[in-house]
């Protein structure tokens, strides 16, 4: 036996793991509930997405939907980032993009639209390679990510891959009918429906 004394029920080792275990459980439904809302609301702007009426609904959607893409970073510092990233990359210094892309990555491989935006200052640098490895890392962690899978087919297509590619824009296309990239849209030899699928242009 033990000659030291028994702690008090406060400080009792099975107490405290009880303890833990309740704050814990506690957590862990606050960040479910709190998880809740968000994907409902991308639940719902997916399915106004896809039975938008015209292009102007569709752009406000397409717009919230990439803001919660975005959003979706595990921390401010990586949301800060990433934005930073894109602003480089809107004047053109590619490389600091890219440069800082990679930290974001690599602190937050979780993160789909580090990945996303990785592979667009790859392929904006013409590695296309690199940049179709960094869309099928986006599209594991968001399978219905339309711009990387725009991006994907717009890769395929241009390496001479143009069933692949129209495949994987057509993909695209049925979440987001009113997407930029269905002009690029053809019918395929042996295609069973007359026209490709679609909003009109």
């Amino acid at each position: 036996m033990s000659h030291r004394k028994t702690p008090p029920p406060s400080r009792h080792p099975l107490f405290r793991r009880f303890a833990l275990a309740r704050v814990l459980g506690t957590v862990a439904v606050a960040f479910v509930l709190a998880l809740a809302p968000a994907n409902a609301d991308t639940e719902a702007l997916f399915a106004a997405l896809k039975t938008a009426q015209s292009e102007r609904d569709a752009r406000a959607i397409e717009a919230e939907i990439w803001e919660s893409w975005i959003d979706a970073a595990p921390t401010q510092e990586i949301n800060a980032l990433t934005r930073e990233a894109m602003r480089k990359r809107g004047e053109y210094d590619f490389e600091g993009a890219r440069l800082i892309l990679n930290e974001v990555v690599s602190q937050a491989p979780g993160y789909a639209e580090g990945w996303n935006q990785r592979a667009f200052v790859l392929f904006l640098q013409e590695k296309y390679d690199a940049a179709l490895s960094d869309l099928d890392r986006a599209l594991a962690l968001e399978p219905r990510h339309f711009g990387a899978m725009s991006g994907k087919a717009r890769i395929l297509m241009g390496q001479g891959r143009m069933r692949l590619g129209q495949q994987v824009l057509r993909e695209a296309v049925a979440l987001h009918p009113f997407l930029q990239e269905r002009s690029l849209l053809i019918p395929l030899p042996d295609d069973t429906s007359s026209e490709p699928a679609g909003q009109p242009l």
